[in-house]
This record gives structure tokens, C-alpha cells and sequence, in this order.
């Protein structure tokens, strides 16, 4: 087994010293989310030359909404003190009616986004393939042609942004053996402690050969597929991902910050969760999203992408639950279908990251969370709640 120093805690001087090993998980995280780069290599989102989109401020009181979740009752003001949040910003009608920083984040804190880095990439994907530079029907095959002899042969662009290839991938986040352990590795998020492990996250995805059901038969939650769709869209642009987000969503949208990828031995910067960012930028981004895909007026999203994500969903292949348990209703395109009626769409990720998006409503919400759990039913079902409460006390007025 390989080791490398554990990281100090510049904020405490020879007092506290984060285990390498241990640096995403509690109590380490309360502080590592917001100081990523500090502890491993990473690569540049640049934001642009030009200038930041405008975000108009109408601030609302909302911390005495009261809302109820599982026969507890609590207000907005009593979720944030329990929740370990971070960061809260919610937009509605365009404008930001609350924000909040928690637990010493501030508005340059670039904070990590854990899967939200998946919709990321997939609303990158959405831009290349309004662009026709990929096409979602095309083989993986065709672009990657080392994918065939993985278990990636006979799958689809579409099947990867969608989470439906039959390849197996243990996805378990605690299990010291499983492919998910494995990608943390290859990611160099943590040491290469089995050296017949795969050194990088190519390498991870060429070493999967085993297929659990037929491509497109069902809703598997696997990190990796983000991955080989970033690939994907590399190969096809023959641009680096962090390059292609700064040029074709990060600078377009006006972010007002860089934001920052996590990279791996070769340079591969992390598609399915590396993404680090502001509170604003992830708002930014929320809105693009509300705007169906412009700002100020100029097209950034294809529209209909937007709308096929919202709408294009197959249900009968998702089995109804989230990779936490919560019931859901879909995943199309890298984001998550809160239900298949009203269409509202999220992008998650573990230890509470949480961008929720009603075009309906006009209304977006961002957190950014380090929780002591991986993934908790109760706390996801207490932060939706909790927005829905918002959004409907805000839609009331």
C-alpha cells in the first residue's frame, strides 16, 4: 500500500491533520468541500473575459416557512441549523430571494458538487449534440473504438447519458472492494492501495468486461457512465473536458469565478464529480436551465434538449427509486426527474448537493451540503421538502 502525507488544516496549524484517505468523509468534509484544490491536482474552468451575467437581488424572508416531512415539523430557519449546509441560494422569477453561507463558506468559496458535476456534463453533451458534433444514437464504439472490448460494446452516447448500459459497475460508496472504490483510486482521489487496480479512470473503464443486463433494458446508477460520455465528447471536439466547459457553457453563461475540475495520474479531469464552483455559478447555471437554455438572450442550450430532458424520460425503466432509495420518477440526460407530472429536474450528489429546477414555478434552489452520511432518505426527503416549501410559499404570493 502507497502513502502519501495526510493533509494539515492550514486553518489550524499543527493542530489538526486530515487523513488522506479519510479527506470526503466526516468530520473532514465540513471543511474539505470548500478547499479541494488545496489537497490534490486540479485543472482550470476558466470563466472568460467577459463580463459576469447579472443576478438580481430580492431578498424574501424565508427562514419562518414551516414545513412538515415525515410527521416532524420544521421551518427553513430550523432545516439550515441541522442540515449541515453550507451554502443556500434561491432564485425565483430570475431574481435571488435568499441566500445563505453556513459553516465558514463564503460567496468566493468554490464549493465541491460531488454528481452535480454529472448534469454538467450533460447539459455539455446537450450543446455538442444540438451542434451535431455527437450524436446521442451513435455507438460509444464509434468514437471510443477501444470500448469494444469492454462490456461498452452494442451501447449507445444515449445509453451512458441516460445511466441504461447493461454494464456492471458496483456502485456501493462504503465497500472497500467495489468498482466505486476503484474509481476513487483511479480518480486520485485516494491512494492506489491494490496495485492491480487500474492507475487511472481510462483504464478503469477499459477494465470493465462484465455485462448484468442488456444495453437499454433498465436504470442503473453507475458514476462511470459520466465518465465514458466525457470521453466521448473529447474525443469527438478533441478538446480537454475543463477546456471544453469553460468555452462552451462555464464563459458563455457568464460565470462571475473559475471553476475548478479535480484531474487523475493523466490528466482526465473528473465528469462524474470533480466539479467545483460557487454558489452563484451553480445559480447561474440553474437559471440558464429556467431560461430553457439562454441568457440575455442568446442561446447557450439547445431548447429542445432541454425540453427532451424534462420530458423524453422513460419511466418504465427507472424502477422508481433514487441510488438513495428516495422515490422518483425518472433520469434522462444526466438529471434527475423529480416526478413524471409536474417535471421538475434536479442535479444530486452524495453528502447533500442539490440543484432542484421548476420552470413551472420560475424557480431554482441550490445547496451545498457536507454531511456526515454518504446518502440519507430522511435528509434528502427533509431538503426537498423544504424547497417545495419555499416554492410554494413564493408561488403564493
Amino acid at each position: 500500500m502507497t502513502s502519501t502525507p495526510p493533509f494539515r488544516d492550514p486553518a489550524a496549524p499543527g493542530n489538526l491533520i486530515i487523513p488522506r484517505q479519510e479527506w470526503d468523509r466526516a468530520p473532514w468534509n465540513r471543511w474539505t468541500f470548500q478547499y479541494v484544490r488545496d489537497m490534490m491536482p486540479t485543472t482550470q474552468v476558466w470563466r472568460g473575459a467577459g463580463p459576469a451575467s447579472p443576478l438580481p437581488v430580492n431578498l424574501q424572508p424565508v427562514d419562518a416557512i414551516p414545513f412538515e416531512v415525515d410527521g416532524q415539523y420544521l421551518t427553513i430557519g430550523s432545516f439550515l441549523e441541522m442540515a449541515y449546509t453550507d451554502g443556500l441560494l434561491v432564485l425565483h422569477r430570475g431574481s435571488i430571494v435568499a441566500e445563505r453561507y453556513l459553516n465558514g463558506m463564503a460567496s468566493h468559496s468554490q464549493h465541491l458538487s460531488q454528481s452535480v458535476a454529472k448534469s454538467i456534463v450533460g447539459t455539455l453533451a446537450g450543446i455538442l449534440i444540438g451542434r451535431g458534433l455527437v450524436d446521442p444514437a451513435a455507438l460509444l464504439t464509434y468514437y471510443l473504438p477501444e470500448l469494444e472490448a469492454t462490456a461498452y460494446r452494442g451501447a449507445t452516447v444515449q445509453h451512458v447519458l441516460d445511466m441504461t448500459s447493461g454494464v456492471l459497475f458496483d456502485e456501493t460508496y462504503t465497500a472497500l472492494d467495489s468498482h466505486m472504490a476503484q474509481l476513487d483510486v483511479a480518480s486520485g482521489w485516494k491512494d492506489r492501495w491494490n496495485p492491480e487496480w487500474p492507475s487511472h479512470v481510462w483504464d478503469l473503464i477499459l477494465s470493465l468486461k462484465v455485462l448484468e443486463c442488456p444495453h437499454g433494458a433498465s436504470f442503473r446508477y453507475r458514476s462511470i457512465e459520466t465518465d465514458v460520455l466525457a470521453f466521448v465528447l473529447q474525443r469527438a471536439t478533441a478538446t480537454p473536458l475543463a477546456e471544453l466547459v469553460s468555452r462552451e457553457l462555464w464563459a458563455p453563461m457568464g460565470a462571475e469565478e473559475d471553476a475548478y475540475f479535480t484531474v487523475d495520474s493523466a490528466g482526465y479531469a473528473l465528469g462524474d464529480g470533480g466539479f467545483n464552483a460557487t454558489l452563484r455559478d451553480y445559480a447561474r447555471f440553474a437559471l440558464l436551465h429556467l431560461r430553457g437554455g439562454e441568457v440575455n438572450g442568446r442561446r447557450i442550450v439547445p431548447a429542445d434538449w432541454i425540453t427532451g430532458t424534462r420530458f423524453g424520460a422513460d419511466p418504465t425503466l427507472f424502477g422508481g427509486v433514487y441510488h438513495d432509495t428516495l422515490p422518483a420518477g425518472a433520469y434522462h440526460n444526466q438529471f434527475w426527474i423529480e416526478d413524471t407530472a409536474r417535471r421538475a429536474y434536479m442535479a444530486r450528489g452524495v453528502f447533500g448537493q442539490l440543484i432542484y429546477i421548476d420552470p413551472e414555478a420560475d424557480f431554482a434552489a441550490v445547496i451545498l451540503s457536507s454531511w456526515p452520511e454518504f446518502v440519507s432518505t430522511v435528509r434528502t426527503r427533509t431538503a426537498l421538502a423544504g424547497v417545495r416549501a419555499i416554492r410554494d410559499a413564493l408561488s403564493a404570493k
